[in-house]
């Protein structure tokens, strides 16, 4: 953060324009350890946040949400967080590719935490490459679901991910079994040999 050109600032903290004073600002905050911090389930916001609806869920619920982060490696909705911007496909002088640096690391912690558990993984790819899905696999059930339109194009957007924050929010609710016929507008579960599926139009 001292000594980087504003190129790789950019490149790094995904940002541009006023945002990156905002961005290294609150890098450097985090560096001196003078961030303020707000529990993760306030800090993150966007679509699928605003559809989860993480202000009406009770304390046993914001826990059961895993957020994979790239300076924290992984936080519960609980967990209290700094202002960042480090994506998990970034490299970094020293520490090479984020994601890949926090694998094995997020492999040991979930497989201490998780063990005969289900993980239902809602994550986009960035985040995916955090985990050893296979690794889970050993110790607890891992339910994949992704998102497409008719046609099997996969689905991006406002709309994927608003559906994306009303199934977690079942999920976390209702349990699994609102895998099995879940619908929301017009999006609707499908079920196949390769795993779940929310089909939209």
């Amino acid at each position: 953060m001292r000594h980087a050109p504003q190129t790789t600032l950019e490149r790094t903290l995904n940002v541009r324009g006023p945002l990156l004073k905002r961005a290294v600002s609150a890098a450097k905050q985090v560096g001196a350890h003078r961030a303020p911090l707000l529990p993760a389930w306030q800090r993150y916001s966007g679509v699928v946040w605003t559809h989860l609806d993480p202000s009406t869920l009770v304390s046993e619920e914001l826990s059961r949400i895993i957020v994979p982060s790239g300076l924290y490696g992984m936080t519960t909705g609980e967990d209290l967080v700094a202002d960042y911007r480090l994506r998990m496909n970034v490299r970094l002088p020293g520490v090479g590719n984020v994601a890949s640096f926090w694998r094995p690391r997020l492999v040991s912690v979930l497989s201490s935490c998780l063990m005969g558990a289900t993980f239902v993984n809602l994550l986009p790819k960035e985040h995916v490459a955090a985990l050893d899905l296979n690794a889970l696999a050993e110790i607890g059930e891992v339910v994949t679901v992704s998102f497409s339109h008719r046609g099997g194009v996969a689905a991006a957007g406002h709309d994927a991910k608003a559906v994306k924050g009303v199934l977690a929010r079942r999920l976390l609710q209702e349990g699994t079994g609102v895998l099995e016929s879940f619908a929301w507008e017009q999006w609707r579960v499908s079920h196949s040999g390769d795993g779940v599926t929310v089909v939209g139009p």
